[in-house]
């Protein structure tokens, strides 16, 4: 078995902050910007390549992507490949809970359906809005 000091120096603490940001869909520029003046895409990147990362820019990432710091320094992809695989691949009744939806996809379907009705409806009644100004306005000039 290996000790936690060699299983940390297998962790990639750049690589970590890298999955987070594209899990959660923020690009480059935009951990950049949230960073601070200094940061730019290019030193981003150079942070992604780094085996370790200071704890002081670990700590301002984590609350960027509003993880904790732990998660980025103790995150091992092989551990949770393993963790997938074995539920996955264990076929008793206790792994099938993984797989049922905590919500109704018709209802959240039939929810957007009903959304963009009332945009639709706020949107109509802008245009007829701006006709009857319009129209209100033709009359005031002639």
């Amino acid at each position: 078995m290996s000790t936690s000091q060699e299983m940390t120096k297998h962790i990639h603490h750049g690589r970590n902050i890298k999955r987070f940001r594209e899990m959660l869909g923020i690009k480059q520029e935009g951990l950049a910007f949230e960073l601070g003046e200094e940061w730019s895409q290019k030193r981003v990147s150079l942070l992604e390549q780094k085996e370790v990362v200071e704890q002081e820019i670990l700590d301002q990432v984590a609350q960027i992507l509003k993880v904790p710091a732990e998660a980025i320094k103790n995150f091992d992809e092989q551990s949770a490949v393993n963790i997938i695989a074995q539920t996955v691949n264990n076929h008793d009744q206790s792994a099938s809970v993984f797989y049922n939806p905590i919500f109704n996809p018709v209802e959240k379907w039939i929810i957007a359906l009903e959304e963009n009705k009332n945009l639709y409806e706020r949107l109509l009644k802008s245009e007829q809005e701006k006709v009857e100004l319009l129209q209100r306005l033709l009359d005031t000039t002639k």
